[in-house]
């Protein structure tokens, strides 16, 4: 028979590891969507991280989807910044969505200083999210969006085409908003698994 062994010596000479627990995810900001908080594991928006939303056309609800949080960022103070979009923002519907237009900022740039201009704001500290529609990023340049956002401390929506599912992404979440039949698709979450299950848009409004 073998001789008993202590544990806890061997602790204590450190002659063996102990694991540590595993670090809890970073607190997360709820998306508005009940069902789209249970679909991700982290239970909303990766808090100071870059998310994708990866859309097949223009228009078929990208911007309702981060509404209610932007909603209720610009209701406690924080800043919006819309950095390049593809259309000049509707005020009425940004209205009625509950959102302060004093506290949204539009810049309008292209090409590389689109993405210079989200990455210093960002790093600033200063905004609650950043929203972009990076025309050509590679993954250097996702990288760097994504390092910023954890150096600020703030949400970073970056919105591309689908086809853009392809590729690889250093985002900690990818979402896709497909046409048809409309529905959305977490392709990738930071924390667990990505659900295969697909989400009808309709179960968003």
């Amino acid at each position: 028979m073998s001789a008993a062994v202590d544990l806890g010596a061997l602790l204590d000479q450190r002659r063996i590891w102990k694991g540590q627990p595993g670090t809890p995810p970073l607190g997360t900001q709820p998306t508005g969507h009940a069902r789209l908080d249970a679909l991700l594991p982290s239970g909303g928006w990766p808090e100071a991280a870059l998310s994708e939303i990866l859309c097949a056309a223009e228009g078929i609800g990208e911007l309702q989807l981060l509404w209610p949080t932007l909603a209720r960022l610009s209701a406690a103070g924080e800043r919006l910044v819309l950095v390049a979009p593809p259309h000049v923002p509707y005020p009425r519907a940004w209205l009625a969505a509950g959102i302060d237009l004093r506290r949204l900022s539009l810049v309008e740039a292209s090409g590389r200083e689109a993405l210079w201009a989200a990455e210093q704001c960002l790093r600033s500290g200063s905004c609650g999210a950043v929203l972009c529609w990076p025309q050509q990023a590679d993954d250097r340049a996702l990288r760097r969006l994504q390092v910023a956002a954890e150096s600020g401390q703030t949400l970073a929506f970056a919105y591309r085409p689908l086809r853009e599912a392809l590729n690889p992404s250093p985002a900690a979440l990818r979402l896709s908003i497909e046409a048809r039949p409309a529905q959305l698709r977490v392709l990738k979450c930071r924390g667990g698994l990505a659900p295969a299950a697909a989400l009808p848009l309709s179960a968003l409004r």
